[in-house]
């Protein structure tokens, strides 16, 4: 089975790192047994980062290894040592990479190299039972857990991002255009559908350098997935202009410039977005006699369209000087035209973080807590420590949880739930105190720290 070396559109998950637990640790002094709790923090879990890379030109690396994950954080340990925050993983796109969610919401729109998107946040190291200290609690007798680090399934689309995009029909010489207006080296053979990928070539024409691409591919119907167009006339949607290359030697009966022209335009037209771009026209192949003479033919009506025409060879390089000056000029327009934050930017569409800090709902014979505070909290929580979860009582009853379920009418010993699938679930019994009572005494404070 071949392995593809051009991959444009590839579904990844991604996993920030586990964030470290605390520690729960007494310090040892002589003659003292119990010096104090002095349990370090776990380390935070590593961010996974997309990042546009130049050297990159295809997503073809995350085709087969698709699901990323970052560094774990390492556990606290005693006598305050924090644990080591967990390596970020750094995924290299090309330049022009939009990042979606599953369901097709754009996230964000990668352009200029070096560009950084953290995509899966590492979760935040657990604290250590010296960093839950305070004089109402002198020895915590618990730590807090690492949270797990964020998930997400994400599709990455590149779109090539080129000053100029050629377009037309199989064979009709476009990269043979970029091959020989540029260093470019794409494969060339004269049967449709010999190029597979987008080629680029760097032009330039006096004080101008732009980038040149073709569109592999368009053919009627393309637009609606005929061909192999529809895989690729996203390429053009970041292009200054275009430049529909016509085959003035093609072989094909029942095609001339006029119609092959009209036909591309029409799958513009459908796919969208595409009518501000200036247009150009090159009549290629005019070193066949035939293709001259219909050059010659079709130049006035294609003109009184408004389209400025050229007609050339990349076989004999005849009329290239011109057509690599008249797309210079359209690229100098419009980077004169384009405000400079545009140029190299990065369109980022956050969640919205407004609203209340938690929510209760009734869903059947449950009671639902949702919030960013109590799920984390629940997280944090080693639930085979009683004092732990005596904390996570204590600071959910801060938050208001408990208010609001007796607000809502919630009953002694119906069931609460914290979180979506994986929530914890818990009876409510308001009448008993928050918190779990040590036996040494009130939680939290252990008397033994008090003997001399």
């Amino acid at each position: 089975m071949a392995v593809p070396t051009f991959v444009d559109r590839v579904a990844v998950r991604v996993t920030g790192g586990r964030g470290g637990n605390g520690v729960a640790s007494v310090r040892r002094e002589k003659f003292k047994p119990l010096g104090g709790p002095d349990g370090g923090n776990g380390g935070n879990g590593g961010n996974v980062v997309l990042r546009v890379d130049a050297a990159t030109t295809t997503l073809v690396d995350y085709h087969h290894e698709s699901h990323r994950r970052a560094g774990p954080g390492r556990h606290g340990s005693g006598s305050l040592r924090s644990g080591a925050n967990g390596a970020d993983l750094t995924l290299p796109v090309p330049d022009g990479t939009v990042v979606r969610t599953a369901a097709g919401e754009v996230i964000a729109d990668l352009v200029g190299a070096g560009t950084e998107l953290i995509v899966a946040a590492g979760g935040r190291g657990g604290l250590g039972n010296a960093a839950l200290a305070s004089t109402k609690r002198k020895a915590p007798g618990f730590a807090l857990l690492g949270e797990p680090g964020g998930d997400a399934s994400l599709v990455l689309e590149l779109k090539v991002v080129a000053d100029v995009g050629l377009v037309g029909f199989p064979s009709a010489g476009k990269s043979s255009l970029v091959a020989a207006l540029s260093r470019a080296r794409p494969k060339i053979a004269d049967y449709p559908f010999t190029t597979l990928v987008p080629n680029l070539g760097v032009v330039t024409a006096g004080e101008t350098t732009y980038t040149v691409a073709d569109v592999p591919g368009l053919i009627e119907g393309a637009s609606e997935g005929h061909g192999l167009g529809h895989d690729f006339l996203r390429h053009v949607e970041r292009c200054a202009a275009l430049v529909h290359v016509v085959d003035c030697a093609t072989p094909e009966t029942g095609r001339d410039p006029l119609s092959d022209l009209d036909v591309i335009e029409r799958e513009l037209a459908r796919y969208g977005g595409l009518d501000d771009r200036p247009r150009l026209v090159a009549l290629n192949k005019v070193d066949v006699p035939e293709g001259r003479e219909l050059a010659e033919l079709v130049r006035g009506d294609l003109q009184a369209q408004g389209l400025t025409v050229l007609a050339v060879s990349a076989a004999t390089r005849a009329g290239l000087r011109e057509l690599a000056f008249a797309m210079a000029r359209v690229v100098a327009d419009v980077r004169a035209a384009r405000p400079a934050a545009e140029q190299t930017r990065i369109v980022l569409h956050p969640a919205a973080v407004s609203g209340p800090e938690f929510t209760v709902r009734r869903e059947g014979q449950v009671w639902r807590v949702r919030g960013v505070k109590p799920e984390r909290w629940v997280r944090q929580t080693d639930f085979a420590n009683d004092e732990a979860v005596g904390f996570l009582a204590d600071r959910l009853a801060r938050l208001g949880v408990e208010q609001r379920l007796l607000e809502l009418g919630a009953e002694p010993g119906e069931a609460v739930a914290i979180g979506g699938e994986d929530a914890v679930v818990f009876d409510f019994d308001p009448g008993v105190s928050a918190g779990a009572e040590t036996l040494l005494g009130r939680r939290g404070q252990d008397p033994r720290l008090d003997r001399g």
